[in-house]
């Protein structure tokens, strides 16, 4: 956690220098992790009751806004594995321009565990060689990093200092593959698809970009996926200089794309092309332009790419200058149905739903499985869902199958670990069999900042809707609860929690024609005063959508366990579109 607390005490003290009086505006967070409170989560599961605090997945989120100690609203937690800062940096731009806040703190945090390096070893995904070899031939993987970082957002012309912005975030994709869990897309369709959102968002053609930070893992597959995406996005002729950043200071996972789109930022202060580390014959087959040695240039337009478990991509347009872009109308947002699902299908009814094979379903952790089964059953109510977007909101993520998974770790050993299990701990995997079993090739990621994570999903999803990142997005609310709650109900104040196991799908979307429900107002806070009643456990704070139209106010909330002074919730209000 002092990884998060420290970013958010620098990013404080640098706006009480450039920007005095904005602790008295209205600020927003949103942070992006891929395994949240994990090392605190190995002791925890390995005896340590004393790190009970700070296991949960939105442990970084509280921690950091206890550290600001002002209320943040809104405020949120990105699961959304190595894209997720950069996908928090992409919903601050929006709740900026839904004037939903003053001021956004953006970015994302992640810290290296024996957990974390034991899963990536056993996918063979890390390397032997330091440097890693990004678009070389014979690169073996990635090194791990870790790192957390913050930005802070404002909109052009409110800078309210006197200090002059560093740059400026002109375009913003998200986009989901829609392919296979953790390997790429390899035509590089899906990348390329975020990185068109983001171009045609900045109003820029691909030869306008000047530098990449790539993605850039020096996984055999990325490297070749990432250079396809490149050239269908920004055209064969296209050669711009490609920063493969993670060469230098490992793959830093959920905190990669804010600290990545630092450097581009430098570059473009500073003027420069920055090298690339690395070294062998470059890969005919991931040809980018790579520099040897920085140089000396006019860089007017980055371009911040990210890839992630499950499939999911963002991409960033960051320019030197004001973008000269039209103003996005932001649209009314509707609800198209509710479904709940209070228990497991069985494997074989889900996989002729899913049109999968029973070994293929029987793979998936329960979480998945749940939500799966929520959105076939939301499908054969709305019809086809291909094209939309994904957000889950998981109160707890992923712990019940973390706990699994450290359980084999301390039996067998780092070596003993189960390739097939540890995607399945990463909380942005329900998104990703979503996408992959329904064609859902929209914006993909999970949320979590508490026990509020289902109405957090709802909020957020909306916000994707109002500002045009897709056109619908599957909302799906989905908790599983067993031994690792109880762990944590043993050493820490959940008493008034009830976990109950379950889904809630439902369909947020910019057509009225079918719509139960128009959200008239959404909202997410964090902080000293937020309020802490009614607590509900993730999926049911949306079980009042199940019951069709009529006018509701859903609210949920979740007390920060270890002290009352802080706590987080999300409200949404609703009016019927028909009786």
């Amino acid at each position: 956690m002092s990884l998060i607390v420290q970013a958010a005490l620098d990013c404080a003290k640098g706006l009480d220098r450039v920007r005095p009086g904005w602790k008295k505006e209205r600020v927003g967070l949103v942070v992006g992790t891929s395994s949240g409170g994990m090392r605190s989560a190995e002791r925890l599961f390995s005896g340590d009751a004393a790190a009970v605090e700070t296991v949960p997945y939105f442990s970084p989120l509280h921690a950091a806004a206890r550290a600001l100690g002002m209320d943040l609203a809104p405020a949120s937690l990105v699961l959304g594995a190595c894209a997720a800062a950069t996908i928090a940096i992409g919903l601050g731009t929006r709740w900026l321009t839904e004037g939903a806040c003053d001021i956004v703190l953006a970015g994302g945090v992640d810290a290296v565990s024996v957990f974390v390096a034991a899963g990536f070893e056993a996918l063979r995904a890390t390397t032997g060689e330091v440097p890693p070899r990004p678009f070389r031939v014979g690169r073996d993987g990635m090194s791990l990093g870790e790192a957390a970082g913050l930005v802070a957002l404002v909109r052009p012309g409110s800078t309210g200092g006197a200090a002059a912005p560093l740059a400026y975030v002109a375009g913003f994709g998200a986009s989901a593959d829609a392919v296979h869990l953790t390997a790429p897309d390899r035509t590089g369709s899906g990348l390329a698809r975020a990185i068109k959102a983001a171009l045609a968002e900045a109003s820029l053609p691909g030869s306008a970009v000047d530098l990449v930070s790539a993605h850039a893992t020096a996984t055999p597959y990325n490297d070749a996926a990432e250079t396809r995406a490149l050239e269908k996005a920004l055209g064969p002729e296209a050669r711009p200089v490609v920063h493969p950043f993670k060469a230098q200071i490992g793959h830093t996972l959920g905190a990669a794309g804010v600290i990545e789109t630092l450097a581009c930022v430098d570059a473009l202060s500073r003027g420069v092309l920055p090298a690339a580390a690395g070294a062998g014959q470059m890969d005919p087959e991931a040809s980018v332009r790579l520099l040897e040695v920085t140089e000396a240039g006019t860089p007017a337009v980055a371009l911040k790419l990210s890839a992630a478990f499950g499939g999911a991509n963002a991409a960033l347009v960051v320019t030197r200058d004001a973008p000269r872009r039209p103003s996005r109308a932001l649209r009314p947002v509707f609800l198209e149905r509710a479904v709940h699902v209070a228990k497991d299908l069985d494997t074989a009814l889900l996989a002729e739903a899913l049109g999968w094979t029973t070994d293929r379903v029987s793979r998936c952790d329960p979480l998945s499985r749940l939500a799966l089964a929520a959105i076939a059953s939301l499908r054969s109510a709305v019809g086809p869902l291909d094209g939309a977007g994904v957000v889950v909101g998981e109160a707890m993520a992923t712990l019940e199958t973390n706990l699994l998974f450290h359980k084999r770790l301390a039996e067998k050993g780092a070596r003993g670990v189960e390739p097939r299990r540890f995607p399945y701990t990463s909380p942005n995997a329900v998104p990703g069999e979503a996408s992959i079993a329904f064609s859902l090739t929209g914006p993909s990621f999970a949320v979590g900042a508490g026990l509020h994570a289902g109405l957090e999903a709802l909020v957020v999803a909306a916000d994707l809707v109002r500002s045009g990142d897709a056109a619908r997005v599957v909302v799906v609310a989905v908790d599983d609860a067993g031994p690792a709650f109880e762990l944590l109900r043993a050493h820490a104040p959940y008493d008034a929690v009830v976990p109950v196991r379950g889904a809630v799908a439902t369909l947020v979307t910019a057509a009225p024609e079918r719509a139960f429900a128009r959200i008239d107002r959404a909202e997410l806070c964090l902080g000293p005063r937020a309020a802490t009643s009614p607590v509900l456990f993730g999926h049911e704070a949306l079980l009042p959508l199940c019951a069709g139209p009529s006018r509701a106010s859903l609210f949920a909330a979740s007390p920060f366990p270890w002290g009352a002074e802080l706590s987080a919730a999300a409200r949404v209000e609703l009016v019927p579109t028909f009786d």
